[in-house]
């Protein structure tokens, strides 16, 4: 069987390099995606904005050029701007829904002429707990989070004859440099709120992406698949 090539987007730091490690230890080709900063060692790279349609396809003329069309996509790029509802301005609402939910639009648009030609792929995309239990100050990041589910199912329908499968992982609190920032307190009071009285770590997200990546998960499609230690309890 031939080498199956990840692309992983977002992946240099944070969540999307725990995948990408995990998907390179499975056995496949990662190729990570970037906005900003520098590519971690290993992994070969390509520069792109989920925000720009012309960014995302030469990023992919780029990829399929090099190595070719990928069969592993998951989208992990995302943004939080959080505020109250009555602070949140337009922009702040519309800049998160257009990384978040358009933005794994655009990604799977342009991943899905390779696909259907494959006849085989996975779609992954790393949502949230929030986008099913809400969030106070964050109706934006809540709701674009929501529409990955909608966009998994209506995908898993059009895709699915092609043997390509569209799944969401939704992890709850996790091990990030964000989270690390809390003071003591809220990390106690979150942990607290979580039935297995922890955060979760990234390397944890990562296995259950390795999986429905791998072709053990053949038949699971149109799922939202929780990593959130009971937070969300299946919703």
């Amino acid at each position: 069987m031939t080498q199956p090539l990840a692309l992983v987007t977002g992946g240099n730091r944070g969540i999307g390099l725990a995948i990408a490690h995990a998907l390179k230890k499975q056995g496949a080709h990662v190729v990570i995606s970037y906005r900003s900063g520098e590519p971690p060692a290993g992994f070969d790279a390509v520069a792109m904005d989920v925000t720009s349609t012309e960014s995302v396809d030469e990023a992919f003329r780029k990829i399929e050029e090099q190595w070719g069309a990928p069969e592993i996509i998951v989208c992990n790029a995302g943004i939080t701007k959080d505020g109250l509802v009555l602070r949140m301005n337009e922009d702040d609402f519309e800049t998160v829904v257009n990384a978040n939910l358009t933005g794994a639009f655009r990604v799977t648009q342009r991943a899905s002429k390779g696909l259907l030609k494959l006849k085989r792929g996975r779609i992954i995309f790393i949502g949230s707990v929030v986008g099913a239990l809400g969030s106070a100050g964050q109706v934006n990041y809540s709701a674009s989070k929501s529409g990955l589910v909608g966009m998994a199912r209506s995908l898993a329908r059009e895709l699915g004859s092609r043997g390509i499968t569209a799944n969401v992982i939704a992890p709850g609190f996790v091990e990030t440099d964000m989270t690390a920032s809390l003071d003591e307190k809220r990390r106690t009071d979150i942990a607290g709120s979580v039935p297995l009285g922890r955060f979760c770590s990234p390397e944890e997200i990562a296995d259950v992406v390795a999986f429905i990546a791998s072709p053990g998960a053949s038949y699971i499609t149109g799922a939202l698949i929780p990593v959130d230690g009971g937070l969300g309890m299946g919703h």
